[in-house]
């Protein structure tokens, strides 16, 4: 079960960042569109990519010599680094939600939250490079669990954010609430820097 935590927490610090995908479910929450199929594509997406991600390092885990397994870690560790020192950059970087009610069609709502959503080269980053390097020591069971883990953190995320957009928009508009969020991710992810570290020079 720890791996499912870990799961879960790894996959909340990298999913809280403020971006284009997040904006565009708080705002379909507060024009009340399409906010079910919005998350559930946002969601199904995120649970695709985590779990190709794990699978792709899983299944060619033979090919990592102590070499290759050494340079995986060692981006992963620049990957932390980049990703801490981005979230110290940005920290207090504002952003606006457009609650203007326009009407859109579900097609067109459907093709943007797929753009938002495959057009985001984070999204690869994240999914697919983090969490399946991340968890490529993991033996499949451990892996699985971490993936639903991941995969149960963006449910509960773009489900939140979707139907509580509205009371949510007050707190995420706040610098204060937003500094307070990025320092816990900050220092999550600062911890599993020193864990890769660790690997790195051991």
């Amino acid at each position: 079960m720890s791996y499912f935590i870990l799961g879960f927490f790894t996959g909340l610090s990298l999913i809280l960042a403020i971006g284009a995908q997040n904006i565009f479910v708080i705002e379909q929450g507060l024009k009340k569109q399409f906010i079910f199929t919005v998350c559930a594509i946002c969601t199904l997406s995120d649970f695709l990519l985590i779990f190709l991600g794990i699978f792709l390092f899983y299944y060619f885990e033979s090919f990592f010599s102590p070499l290759v397994d050494l340079i995986l870690n060692i981006l992963l560790f620049l990957f932390l680094i980049y990703f801490i020192w981005k979230k110290l950059k940005n920290i207090n970087i504002n952003f606006e939600i457009n609650s203007k009610n326009e009407t859109s069609s579900l097609s067109s709502v459907i093709f943007k939250t797929l753009g938002f959503t495959y057009l985001n080269p984070h999204v690869y980053s994240d999914t697919v490079f983090f969490l399946g390097n991340f968890s490529k020591s993991f033996l499949i069971n451990q892996k699985i669990l971490f993936g639903f883990g991941a995969t149960l953190s963006s449910i509960i995320f773009f489900f939140t954010l979707g139907y509580l957009s509205k009371f949510l928009s007050d707190y995420l508009n706040s610098n204060r609430v937003w500094k307070i969020i990025n320092f816990s991710i900050i220092l999550f992810m600062s911890s599993l820097s020193i864990y890769v570290l660790n690997n790195i020079l051991g």
